[in-house]
């Protein structure tokens, strides 16, 4: 009602406008431009301090330098003194970091537990990249909306700004080292093919094959997702670790090693190795999967994890490897015998990769990372700046929010060229700096696992092909239409969606139906600030309307605070979205007339005599939210997070409209969706939520500026579903049959199949054709999306009525289903003549069987390579290649540490 009275005033003064999805993907390109370009300026100052500060350095082993370890600071003995590598380090809470105590003047230290604090490598690392604090500052200064910045040494040990204390788990432990981080391993090498070789002969057996695992794991590690692997143990035969990946290489994605991880428990050492065999299988592997241009096309390594060889194997190495060599080979020989250990490092240097021996458990970090520094020479030589960007990813050691990280590689300038740098390496210690920039793109706090890393597009949404993912890598431009599934409220809900899809260059549009046209409309700016700072509005918590995070004196500001002073003149140089306000203020505006709608409402008793309405709320395109309490706050039924930024399904979030907004926008025009949120049923709070979308214009091509609804019990939604009922046409007011007829049982459900009514809540619909529930659950052991189907049902809008005879149990059934008009409602009544519960069934999970696992191993998906390759350089260093003792001087100098930062949104 509020609405037609406000219809014709406002009419006139708007627009419909449709969108251009490949202008509107060129403008956010531009801009995303802009926010790269800074970001690539600030790696540039770090990198040319780096530089500067190393070359000015002169190694010292006796330097002795206090410094502030990320655990040890503001830490005292028992008799209240500081610590050494301790000391008093300022810390205090701030917003910007999560309200982290941070301290924006210098960075700590953080050194792996497994490494000594005062070792001389790391007291000279730590000294000269001190020099990188001023640059951290000033690139702060210069761009507030950057978050860490950080650097990574090749040594081991990570400098991070701003300072903060780090803690250790229960064990006293901190396992983060930043040589295993993603955005260390892409920018140090380049992207490779691998296959790992396992000796598990009858030699083998105990401590030996325990290190042998571990040597794996770590190699493990240190891939990314732009490499690809394979697993292969051999004694007098050849088994594949995971055996339905005969022959072939994998993604080194999360979920692959992880799945490889959990195979090398079952591994057990018997009989006679036979290398020979290994190794040709191995070449083999590489080079098919090379041909077929699935891999990495790049660097290829062969890792050989044995505790000896008793032959050099050149029949085999001339045979797949030479002359070209473009496998290297890296030999890690298990135990203290060195008897075999000639041979393995023969085909190291024979094979330009490196030999390491590895004696104990822990031995096992420091000797896998030294083939990083090996692969990393051509890109030393090559002297390549390559920016590496990270897909988003939780990093839980550093971080709760969601990151991208930008990572770029800076060489020592101490010797006239990096050529003679590299070839000469005994000549000086070459550090890699590499700065990342990690992007705040939502709530850290939304659910996500402590180590969350991007998934695949084809695990986030169902299409039914792959014509947007593949578009995308292979930079196809051009509009096409798509159907999309995916779930809503928590999983238990499917929907269905028709996309329009704008792609260019730049990136690509979705729009579905409603979304392809937009209202504009223009109001006074005194008129749209006065009706949004009513009590009853609200703003998207996450949405930016003005950036207040880029200037210190801003982050104080609330949204609608920043608007105003924005548009009232008083602070032009707020980074502000002029379009999007101006938006917001005519919904403001047209909104204004419901807030004196609803107080009436409430204050006439005999519209709410029972108090069954609640809540009621409006939500608009342009992120404003109105809401209006029917009852005291202390009588409303539902969970006190609803509508609020903890019902992060229930609001406006960064990268979604409410649920129920959704919902509404996704039925037929003028009709309302019903609907139980999962979260108060389980609280035994139940209420019904019913929203419908707003259409300023009659044309079904108008576009929805707007979602009302409301909010009422559970019991008061029944009370009047039973009531209609027993409502008859019929003249003398008698029903021929209703639901208290004792032979029928009437069922009220949604279009998804869930009850809203019933006479017995513990009821369940028993037909050959659905099963529905008054819940559903996935169960607390959830599979692999892939390899685990979960029943859903979607109603079919077109069949309105349906009578169907089921031969069920010991007789038959029959039921009929009828859909209520304008609503996502329908009413089921079964015939209760035959008794089914001794036949009741659910859908519950289906799990697949190991075949359909084993396809989706080997199903690979295309992506987009990187653009950088460095496989080899003819002027590297080849006969560097190794000991069985340490890692030399002269291949140390040709090590790569790394400078990383991190940014938001």
């Amino acid at each position: 009602p509020a609405n037609r009275r406000g219809r014709g005033k406002f009419e006139k003064s708007v627009r419909v406008e449709e969108i251009d999805g490949v202008k509107l993907v060129k403008n956010l390109a531009v801009k995303m431009e802009e926010v790269f370009r800074k970001k690539a300026e600030a790696t540039r100052r770090l990198v040319e301090a780096a530089e500067e500060a190393h070359h000015q350095h002169e190694e010292n082993p006796d330097l002795q330098y206090e410094y502030f370890n990320a655990v040890l600071i503001n830490e005292v003995d028992e008799q209240g003194n500081n610590v050494e590598l301790g000391g008093e380090f300022l810390l205090e809470p701030n917003d910007h970091f999560n309200n982290l105590s941070v301290n924006l003047s210098l960075s700590v230290v953080q050194v792996p537990t497994n490494m000594y604090n005062k070792d001389p490598d790391i007291v000279n690392g730590v000294y000269w990249s001190e020099a990188l604090n001023k640059v951290f500052v000033d690139n702060f200064e210069r761009d507030p909306t950057l978050i860490w910045q950080y650097f990574g040494s090749a040594k081991g040990f990570f400098r991070q700004y701003p300072g903060v204390k780090w803690h250790p788990d229960e064990h006293g432990v901190i396992g983060f080292d930043c040589r295993n981080r993603k955005w260390y391993i892409q920018a140090a090498t380049s992207p490779k093919d691998v296959v790992i070789l396992v000796d598990v002969s009858g030699s083998m057996k105990g401590l030996r094959l325990t290190i042998a695992r571990q040597t794996v794991s770590s190699i493990l590690d240190t891939l990314g997702d732009d490499d690809f692997f394979n697993i292969i143990a051999y004694n007098q035969e050849i088994h594949y670790v995971e055996p339905c990946l005969n022959g072939t290489l994998v993604r080194a994605d999360r979920t692959n090693k992880d799945h490889f991880r959990e195979h090398l428990d079952k591994l057990f050492a018997k009989g006679i190795g036979l290398l020979g065999e290994a190794l040709a299988e191995a070449f083999t592997i590489l080079s098919d999967f090379n041909q077929t241009g699935r891999g990495s096309v790049c660097s290829q390594a062969i890792m050989l994890v044995t505790d000896g060889a008793t032959a050099m194997y050149d029949d085999v190495f001339e045979r797949y490897n030479w002359p070209e060599r473009k496998v290297r080979i890296f030999p890690y020989l298990i135990g203290r015998e060195s008897a075999f250990a000639d041979n393995l490092k023969w085909m190291a240097c024979a094979n330009k990769g490196y030999f390491s021996q590895i004696s104990t458990l822990a031995d096992v970090q420091e000797n896998v990372m030294r083939y990083l520094h090996v692969m990393s020479r051509p890109k030393v030589i090559d002297h390549e700046h390559d920016t590496v960007w990270t897909e988003a990813y939780v990093d839980s050691a550093v971080s709760t929010t969601l990151m991208t990280t930008v990572a770029m590689p800076v060489f020592s300038t101490k010797n006239e060229t990096v050529i003679k740098m590299c070839s000469i390496t005994q000549k000086g210690s070459v550090e890699l700096c590499m700065l990342c920039s990690c992007v705040q793109y939502q709530d850290g706090q939304k659910r996500r696992k402590p180590n969350y890393s991007s998934v695949d597009l084809s695990e986030v949404e169902w299409e039914d092909k792959d014509d947007l993912r593949n578009a995308m890598v292979n930079r196809r431009t051009g509009t096409f239409s798509m159907e999309v599934k995916k779930t809503v409220d928590r999983g238990v809900r499917l929907q269905i969606n028709m996309f329009s899809v704008s792609i260019s260059d730049e990136g690509l549009a979705l729009s579905r139906g409603h979304g392809k046209y937009f209202f504009r409309g223009n109001v006074s700016v005194e008129a749209g600030l006065r009706d949004l700072e009513q009590p009853d509005v609200a703003l998207a918590d996450e949405w930016t309307y003005c950036n207040t995070e880029e200037q210190h004196e801003h982050r104080h500001l609330t949204q609608i605070q920043a608007i105003k002073l924005f548009m009232t003149g008083r602070r032009p140089h707020l980074k502000c979205d002029r379009e999007l306000i101006q938006e917001v203020l005519f919904d403001a505006v047209v909104t204004a007339p419901l807030e004196a709608y609803w107080t009436g409402l409430a204050l006439n008793k005999s519209e709410n005599s029972d108090k069954g309405v609640e809540i009621a709320f409006l939500g608009t395109r342009t992120g404003l939210s109105r809401t209006n309490l029917f009852v005291p706050l202390h009588c409303v039924c539902v969970l006190r997070d609803f509508l609020t930024a903890e019902d992060k399904e229930g609001v406006f979030n960064a990268d979604h409209f409410p649920l129920w907004y959704k919902r509404a926008a996704e039925q037929v025009p003028g009709t309302f969706v019903y609907s139980i949120p999962f979260s108060t049923a389980l609280e035994n709070k139940s209420v019904v939520l019913a929203s419908t979308a707003i259409q300023l214009l009659d044309d079904r091509k108008s576009p929805i500026v707007a979602a009302v609804g409301i909010q009422m019990k559970l019991e008061f939604f029944q009370r009047k579903f039973w009531t209609a009922c027993r409502q008859c046409t019929a003249l003398d007011g008698k029903c021929s049959i209703s639901c208290d007829n004792e032979d029928i049982n009437c069922y009220l459900i949604d279009n998804n199949g869930f009850i809203l009514v019933t006479e017995e809540q513990s009821q369940v619909l028993c037909t050959s054709l659905f099963v529905f529930t008054s819940q559903r659950s996935r169960g607390k052991h959830m599979m692999v999306p892939c390899d685990t189907e979960y029943p859903a049902f979607v109603s079919e809008r077109t069949i309105k009525e349906t009578t169907v005879i089921v031969h069920l149990c010991l007789g038959c059934r029959s039921f009929v289903i009828q859909q209520i008009p304008s609503s996502n409602l329908f009413m089921v009544v079964v015939d209760k003549k035959c008794d089914c519960s001794s036949c009741i069934f659910i859908l519950d999970a289906f799990e697949h069987n190991e075949s359909l696992k084993c396809d989706r191993l080997k199903f690979q998906k295309d992506r987009k390579k990187p653009e950088s390759c460095h496989p080899f350089h003819p002027e590297e260093n080849a006969m560097e290649c190794g000991s069985a003792t340490r890692l030399s001087s002269a291949l140390t100098a040709a090590l790569l540490p790394l400078i990383a930062a991190t940014i938001s949104r």
